[in-house]
Protein backbone atom coordinates (compact mmCIF):
# COMPACT_ATOMS: atom_id res chain seq x y z
CA UNK A 1 0.00 0.00 0.00
CA UNK A 2 1.20 3.83 -1.03
CA UNK A 3 1.84 6.11 1.81
CA UNK A 4 0.27 9.03 1.34
CA UNK A 5 1.96 12.14 1.57
CA UNK A 6 1.64 14.38 4.69
CA UNK A 7 -1.62 17.07 3.72
CA UNK A 8 0.33 20.27 2.74
CA UNK A 9 -3.24 22.50 2.34
CA UNK A 10 -5.67 23.62 -0.22
CA UNK A 11 -3.97 25.09 -3.47
CA UNK A 12 -5.29 27.19 -6.41
CA UNK A 13 -4.00 27.11 -9.94
CA UNK A 14 -4.86 29.89 -12.21
CA UNK A 15 -3.75 29.77 -15.93
CA UNK A 16 -2.92 32.33 -18.61
CA UNK A 17 -4.88 34.26 -21.21
CA UNK A 18 -6.39 31.76 -23.86
CA UNK A 19 -5.44 28.67 -21.36
CA UNK A 20 -7.35 27.16 -19.26
CA UNK A 21 -7.42 24.51 -16.18
CA UNK A 22 -6.14 22.24 -18.55
CA UNK A 23 -3.00 23.95 -18.91
CA UNK A 24 -1.86 22.80 -15.40
CA UNK A 25 -2.05 19.05 -15.77
CA UNK A 26 1.99 18.53 -14.97
CA UNK A 27 1.84 21.14 -11.83
CA UNK A 28 -0.83 19.41 -10.65
CA UNK A 29 0.64 16.13 -10.49
CA UNK A 30 3.37 17.24 -8.90
CA UNK A 31 1.92 19.21 -6.03
CA UNK A 32 -0.69 16.43 -5.89
CA UNK A 33 2.43 13.84 -5.04
CA UNK A 34 3.65 16.61 -2.60
CA UNK A 35 0.44 16.46 -0.71
CA UNK A 36 -1.57 19.38 -1.43
CA UNK A 37 -5.16 19.41 -2.59
CA UNK A 38 -5.11 21.09 -5.97
CA UNK A 39 -7.90 22.88 -7.66
CA UNK A 40 -8.08 24.83 -10.96
CA UNK A 41 -10.10 27.22 -12.51
CA UNK A 42 -11.13 28.19 -15.67
CA UNK A 43 -11.27 31.74 -15.78
CA UNK A 44 -14.26 33.96 -17.19
CA UNK A 45 -14.63 33.54 -20.75
CA UNK A 46 -12.04 30.66 -20.88
CA UNK A 47 -12.60 26.89 -20.80
CA UNK A 48 -15.82 26.24 -19.25
CA UNK A 49 -15.99 29.56 -17.24
CA UNK A 50 -18.68 31.90 -17.81
CA UNK A 51 -18.61 34.33 -20.61
CA UNK A 52 -18.85 38.20 -19.44
CA UNK A 53 -20.10 41.07 -20.68
CA UNK A 54 -16.74 42.77 -18.93
CA UNK A 55 -13.13 40.82 -18.73
CA UNK A 56 -11.24 43.84 -16.99
CA UNK A 57 -8.30 42.71 -14.34
CA UNK A 58 -10.07 43.60 -11.44
CA UNK A 59 -12.99 41.36 -12.69
CA UNK A 60 -10.70 38.25 -13.08
CA UNK A 61 -9.61 39.08 -9.45
CA UNK A 62 -13.15 39.11 -7.96
CA UNK A 63 -13.83 35.95 -9.42
CA UNK A 64 -10.74 34.03 -7.28
CA UNK A 65 -12.32 32.50 -3.88
CA UNK A 66 -10.39 33.52 -1.24
CA UNK A 67 -8.47 30.82 2.05
CA UNK A 68 -6.20 29.54 -0.47
CA UNK A 69 -2.78 28.17 1.01
CA UNK A 70 -0.67 28.23 -2.36
CA UNK A 71 -1.80 29.86 -5.01
CA UNK A 72 -0.44 29.70 -8.57
CA UNK A 73 -0.74 32.03 -11.19
CA UNK A 74 0.68 32.01 -14.67
CA UNK A 75 0.77 35.31 -16.88
CA UNK A 76 -2.79 37.18 -16.40
CA UNK A 77 -3.71 34.47 -14.02
CA UNK A 78 -0.24 36.05 -12.42
CA UNK A 79 -1.72 39.51 -12.68
CA UNK A 80 -5.30 38.62 -11.80
CA UNK A 81 -3.52 36.44 -8.29
CA UNK A 82 -1.87 39.20 -7.73
CA UNK A 83 -4.52 41.69 -7.43
CA UNK A 84 -6.47 39.71 -5.18
CA UNK A 85 -3.72 38.83 -2.44
CA UNK A 86 -4.58 42.60 -1.93
CA UNK A 87 -7.03 40.85 0.30
CA UNK A 88 -5.97 39.64 3.44
CA UNK A 89 -7.64 36.28 3.31
CA UNK A 90 -6.90 35.24 -0.33
CA UNK A 91 -3.87 33.14 -0.14
CA UNK A 92 -1.05 32.30 2.63
CA UNK A 93 1.76 31.53 -0.83
CA UNK A 94 2.12 32.91 -3.96
CA UNK A 95 3.64 31.37 -6.89
CA UNK A 96 4.27 33.57 -10.32
CA UNK A 97 4.89 32.40 -13.38
CA UNK A 98 6.35 34.97 -15.41
CA UNK A 99 3.25 37.44 -14.66
CA UNK A 100 2.50 40.08 -16.45
CA UNK A 101 2.53 42.86 -14.11
CA UNK A 102 2.42 45.88 -16.85
CA UNK A 103 2.11 46.44 -20.43
CA UNK A 104 3.34 49.17 -21.77
CA UNK A 105 1.44 51.39 -23.78
CA UNK A 106 3.84 51.38 -26.82
CA UNK A 107 3.71 47.62 -26.90
CA UNK A 108 0.25 47.15 -26.50
CA UNK A 109 -0.96 47.02 -29.45
CA UNK A 110 1.52 44.58 -30.91
CA UNK A 111 0.89 42.38 -27.57
CA UNK A 112 -2.71 42.56 -28.27
CA UNK A 113 -2.21 41.43 -32.39
CA UNK A 114 -0.10 38.49 -30.93
CA UNK A 115 -2.83 37.39 -28.99
CA UNK A 116 -5.66 37.84 -31.25
CA UNK A 117 -3.21 35.32 -33.89
CA UNK A 118 -2.80 32.85 -31.08
CA UNK A 119 -6.81 32.12 -32.14
CA UNK A 120 -5.78 30.38 -35.36
CA UNK A 121 -3.43 28.08 -33.79
CA UNK A 122 -3.78 24.50 -35.38
CA UNK A 123 -1.78 21.14 -34.06
CA UNK A 124 0.56 21.49 -36.71
CA UNK A 125 1.54 25.13 -36.35
CA UNK A 126 2.10 24.51 -32.39
CA UNK A 127 4.23 21.56 -33.49
CA UNK A 128 6.51 23.71 -35.77
CA UNK A 129 6.64 26.50 -33.20
CA UNK A 130 6.29 24.60 -29.75
CA UNK A 131 8.92 21.44 -31.01
CA UNK A 132 10.10 21.30 -27.10
CA UNK A 133 6.51 21.80 -25.23
CA UNK A 134 5.22 17.85 -24.32
CA UNK A 135 2.29 16.78 -26.43
CA UNK A 136 0.23 17.20 -23.85
CA UNK A 137 0.87 20.68 -23.31
CA UNK A 138 -0.04 22.04 -27.02
CA UNK A 139 -2.97 19.84 -27.05
CA UNK A 140 -4.17 22.13 -24.12
CA UNK A 141 -2.84 24.83 -25.67
CA UNK A 142 -5.18 24.33 -28.77
CA UNK A 143 -8.15 23.33 -27.08
CA UNK A 144 -7.67 26.68 -24.78
CA UNK A 145 -7.31 28.76 -27.92
CA UNK A 146 -10.47 27.06 -29.25
CA UNK A 147 -12.65 27.50 -25.91
CA UNK A 148 -11.56 30.73 -24.61
CA UNK A 149 -14.26 33.94 -26.01
CA UNK A 150 -12.60 35.57 -28.81
CA UNK A 151 -14.10 38.52 -26.88
CA UNK A 152 -12.02 37.57 -23.25
CA UNK A 153 -8.61 37.82 -26.02
CA UNK A 154 -9.22 41.91 -27.13
CA UNK A 155 -11.20 42.41 -23.44
CA UNK A 156 -8.70 41.54 -21.35
CA UNK A 157 -6.76 44.98 -22.79
CA UNK A 158 -9.49 46.74 -23.64
CA UNK A 159 -11.62 46.35 -20.68
CA UNK A 160 -8.35 47.19 -17.96
CA UNK A 161 -7.31 50.05 -19.59
CA UNK A 162 -3.77 50.94 -18.28
CA UNK A 163 -2.71 47.03 -17.44
CA UNK A 164 -0.56 47.90 -14.94
CA UNK A 165 -0.49 46.04 -11.50
CA UNK A 166 3.64 46.58 -10.81
CA UNK A 167 2.15 49.02 -7.05
CA UNK A 168 0.21 46.19 -6.01
CA UNK A 169 3.43 43.49 -6.91
CA UNK A 170 5.62 45.75 -4.62
CA UNK A 171 2.81 45.91 -1.80
CA UNK A 172 2.79 42.06 -1.58
CA UNK A 173 2.65 41.16 2.07
CA UNK A 174 2.15 36.97 1.56
CA UNK A 175 5.46 35.24 1.09
CA UNK A 176 5.86 35.35 -3.01
CA UNK A 177 7.80 33.30 -5.26
CA UNK A 178 8.10 34.94 -8.68
CA UNK A 179 9.50 32.84 -11.62
CA UNK A 180 10.22 34.29 -14.89
CA UNK A 181 11.53 33.45 -18.19
CA UNK A 182 14.59 33.86 -19.60
CA UNK A 183 15.12 37.15 -20.68
CA UNK A 184 17.52 35.43 -23.57
CA UNK A 185 14.50 33.63 -25.30
CA UNK A 186 11.43 35.54 -23.90
CA UNK A 187 9.79 37.12 -21.06
CA UNK A 188 7.27 39.72 -20.13
CA UNK A 189 8.31 40.74 -16.75
CA UNK A 190 10.12 43.15 -17.16
CA UNK A 191 13.81 42.40 -15.99
CA UNK A 192 14.81 45.43 -13.81
CA UNK A 193 11.23 44.58 -12.16
CA UNK A 194 12.00 41.05 -12.06
CA UNK A 195 14.78 41.70 -9.60
CA UNK A 196 13.33 44.31 -6.98
CA UNK A 197 10.95 41.32 -6.63
CA UNK A 198 13.28 38.87 -6.02
CA UNK A 199 12.45 37.46 -9.43
CA UNK A 200 14.69 33.35 -10.34
CA UNK A 201 15.25 33.34 -13.60
CA UNK A 202 14.45 29.65 -15.23
CA UNK A 203 17.20 29.52 -18.18
CA UNK A 204 16.18 28.17 -21.39
CA UNK A 205 12.30 29.12 -20.60
CA UNK A 206 10.23 31.37 -22.46
CA UNK A 207 6.80 32.78 -21.25
CA UNK A 208 5.70 29.69 -20.22
CA UNK A 209 7.90 28.68 -17.96
CA UNK A 210 6.04 25.43 -16.66
CA UNK A 211 5.76 24.29 -20.18
CA UNK A 212 8.64 25.43 -21.44
CA UNK A 213 11.50 24.17 -18.89
CA UNK A 214 8.99 22.20 -16.73
CA UNK A 215 11.23 20.13 -14.51
CA UNK A 216 13.13 23.11 -13.59
CA UNK A 217 9.90 24.86 -12.59
CA UNK A 218 8.45 22.36 -10.42
CA UNK A 219 12.41 21.97 -9.16
CA UNK A 220 12.45 25.78 -7.94
CA UNK A 221 8.49 25.65 -6.92
CA UNK A 222 8.90 22.73 -4.53
CA UNK A 223 12.51 24.08 -3.65
CA UNK A 224 10.81 27.26 -2.18
CA UNK A 225 7.84 25.58 -0.71
CA UNK A 226 10.01 23.30 1.60
CA UNK A 227 11.91 26.44 2.83
CA UNK A 228 8.79 28.42 3.52
CA UNK A 229 7.72 24.88 5.83
CA UNK A 230 10.77 24.73 7.20
CA UNK A 231 11.08 28.44 8.23
CA UNK A 232 7.64 28.52 9.24
CA UNK A 233 6.06 30.43 6.73
CA UNK A 234 2.30 30.96 6.26
CA UNK A 235 2.25 28.48 9.47
CA UNK A 236 2.35 25.34 6.51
Amino acid sequence: MTEQPEYRGAALLVHGLSSDSESWWRVAAALEADGWAVATVDLRGHGYGARAESYALTDYARDLDDGWDLVVGHSLGGAAAVLAAQRPHFTKLLVLLDPVLEVPVTEEAAIIADQVAELGFTAESLARDKPHWHERDRAAKLLGVQRVDPAAVTGTFTDTGRWDVTAQARALTVPTLVLMGDPAVYTMLDPALGRELGAVVIEGAGHSPHRDRPEETVAAMREWLLEQRRVGGAGL
